[in-house]
């Protein structure tokens, strides 16, 4: 039977204690969502800082546990039946996570596809137009001079935080209860702070998700999640 020690991964990245699940990471949006569920939950894991150079993540031995090459990607040794379990892509982790702890994620057949919707809306909206905006408006494409892809994604970032604003509407959470959709979409939105580009999209002119990514933002488990693994090594 093979174990986390026969890993390629731990090459590189050698895990200490391989009885508990490994995460392997960087405090980016989606990176955050998995260090915020394992604090949430409590379950123990011990954290490797894989960083976005090509170095790290186009490694032979980080392409041996992801082969898309990104973050995040964990190894849980008492997975399904016991046996290790590899797996990368932020939201199968986080059902993966909901599933196994029984935690942020109903039992509910209704719920638990009602919740999985809003999972999705996140993964291939918000994740992907997000990080447009912010590549265009912050990073390398800021430096093109032509408007149109900036003012395409700043018109769909706003579109979805409309969204979002409107599914808050007395609520606390995007479900009855805090679940892995709030894990998953609040991080994106603390990237617009990171990419300066609050008033951009007239963040504050929404008053729903203002008061909804504040409650995430006070929780204590947040708070520490924010910063795993450390962004300054």
């Amino acid at each position: 039977m093979s174990t986390i020690t026969d890993h390629p991964i731990n090459t590189r990245w050698p895990a200490a204690n391989p009885d508990i699940l490994q995460l392997y990471s960087f405090a980016t949006p989606n990176g955050v969502k998995v260090s915020a569920m394992l604090e949430e939950t409590g379950l123990p894991y011990e954290w490797h800082r894989v960083t976005l150079s090509d170095a790290d993540v186009k490694s032979p031995a980080f392409l041996s546990l992801n082969p898309n090459g990104k973050i995040p990607a964990i190894i849980d040794p008492d997975g399904p039946g016991g046996q290790p379990l590899e797996l990368f892509e932020s939201g199968a982790i986080l059902v993966y996570l909901a599933e196994k702890t029984g935690k942020f994620l109903s039992p509910d057949p209704a719920r638990r596809y009602h919740t999985l919707q809003w999972v999705m809306f996140q993964m291939g909206g918000i994740g992907p137009m997000f990080g447009q905006l912010g590549y265009f408006f912050a990073f390398g494409g800021a430096e093109i001079d032509d408007h149109r892809p900036v003012d395409r994604y700043r018109k769909e970032t706003m579109r979805l935080l409309d969204v979002l604003e409107t599914r808050l509407a007395g609520r606390d959470w995007l479900m009855d209860d805090y679940s892995i959709a709030d894990i998953c979409t609040a991080p994106w939105l603390r990237a617009l702070d990171f990419y300066g580009a609050k008033s951009e999209v007239a963040w504050d002119s929404r008053p729903n998700v203002v008061a909804w990514f504040d409650r995430f933002m006070d929780r204590p488990a947040i708070q520490r999640a924010i910063d795993i693994p450390p962004r300054d090594a």
